[in-house]
């Protein structure tokens, strides 16, 4: 039987939970993931724990936050005085921002705090620092299904 290698285009089901038991997100009633394997379309750990896998076997991995969406950086978290938002914008804790970086280049952010002078924003992936459990079913493997 085939198993999954670096370069391989695969198709998986897949359900991801935190350590808590919470799920995160899940292929489930969607069409399976598919992507190249080693290509760079996936958080390292997902793409190393498919690797050796066999058409249409499912394995349930682990994926230290390191090699899922890195650390929670304190260097993501800062403020932006009031006086910088924009006119008849009304931020709120949990409000889910697109901005631009130093740099110029496009990024998210989530809405922390709220005060009369600023806000506080964080541009961490929200599962930054958080280990990562999925449940994966190589269900396609370079075009021949399980």
């Amino acid at each position: 039987m085939s198993t999954v290698r670096q370069g391989d285009t695969i198709k998986v089901h897949y359900t991801g939970t935190l350590d808590d038991g919470t799920q995160f997100d899940s292929s489930a009633g969607r069409e399976p993931l598919e992507f190249t394997v080693g290509a760079g379309q996936m958080i390292a750990g997902f793409d190393e724990a498919v690797g050796g896998m066999q058409l249409g076997a499912v394995k349930t991995t682990k994926i230290a936050a390191a090699e899922a969406y890195g650390t929670h950086s304190a260097e993501m978290v800062f403020e932006v005085p009031t006086s910088r938002i924009p006119d008849g914008m009304d931020p709120r804790v949990g409000q889910q921002l697109r901005m631009q970086s130093g740099q110029g280049q496009p990024m998210n952010v989530v809405v922390t705090a709220v005060g009369d002078d600023a806000i506080t924003l964080d541009g961490n992936h929200e599962l930054a620092g958080k280990d990562l459990t999925f449940e994966i079913q190589v269900v396609e493997l370079n075009g021949r299904a399980a």
